[in-house]
């Protein structure tokens, strides 16, 4: 019989507990020691190198820390049988940075795909829910199209509503505003903040856009390469008024426009 993976409300969506990264002999990250609560829009920030892809890997079972345990649901990621391991990575949707959409297939096929390896929906069932999560991304004419006739706006939201094929609680979004204009990725925020309103989804993402962070983040985890660890972690207000001096800094840089961003923390739906 596989262990239960029936989750437990008290505990946290995700913990991480005492994880070093690493490649090889190479040390990326160490002591790292955060929870996301659920409902949370939780960031993860830093500059370029600082182990913000690697950790990533880590938390959606691509890698296994050098040390420490990471938790989903008060469930070790990496513990118990392949099917046990497999029902618990079902819990969250993954969101990669460039889309990566099968471009041999349709919207639709693309969408289709978890639901057809991972339930036994019917092509008919497959084909209803994959419109509707279209839906929730304003997308809902685009199920017969390919992918490369998509803008790059477009295509993220494509990957998101991929990502939501099997309704997970959780989401991993690894720099979901990479490559987009400021607008889009201001309606891709919106869009963020419309689904955890309506679905109570967590969210987890892995972003160098300090204005996303500011604008729609409950918290923010700041990673450092120097010292190889997490160097901040609360919420956008408290880190630009008394965070250390380098969070500041890093912040600071895209406030201006943040402020003058169509998002807001409402979650508005705004068309693409």
């Amino acid at each position: 019989m596989p262990a239960d993976t029936t989750p437990d409300h008290a505990v946290p969506m995700v913990q991480v507990q005492d994880v070093t990264v690493a490649h090889g002999d190479r040390l990326v990250l160490q002591r790292l020691n955060f929870d996301v609560q659920r409902g949370e829009i939780f960031f993860i920030l830093g500059t370029s190198g600082s182990g913000k892809s690697s950790l990533l890997r880590d938390m959606i079972g691509l890698q296994p820390p050098a040390r420490g345990q990471v938790l989903i649901e008060g469930r070790d990621l990496y513990e118990g049988d392949e099917e046990t391991q497999q029902r618990l990575r079902r819990r969250f949707g993954v969101m990669f940075q460039a889309g990566a959409l099968w471009s041999a297939m349709t919207v639709g096929e693309n969408l289709m795909l978890p639901m057809q390896m991972f339930t036994p929906m019917t092509r008919a069932q497959r084909e209803e829910r994959a419109r509707h999560k279209l839906a929730q991304v304003g997308l809902k004419s685009v199920f017969e199209q390919m992918p490369a006739s998509l803008s790059g706006g477009m295509r993220k939201r494509v990957a998101l509503a991929r990502a939501l094929a099997l309704d997970p609680p959780l989401l991993f979004l690894d720099e979901p505003g990479s490559g987009l204009d400021p607008l889009n990725a201001a309606r891709l925020d919106a869009l963020i903040l419309q689904l955890r309103g309506e679905l109570g989804t967590t969210v987890v993402m892995i972003t160098h856009d300090i204005d996303s962070a500011l604008g729609i983040g409950d918290r923010l985890l700041f990673l450092d390469e120097n010292e190889h660890t997490m160097t901040a972690l609360d919420t956008p207000q408290a880190l630009l008024r008394s965070g250390p001096a380098r969070v500041q800094e890093f912040l600071q840089r895209g406030r201006q426009r943040t402020h003058h961003s169509p998002v807001d923390r409402a979650g508005q739906q705004v068309e693409a």
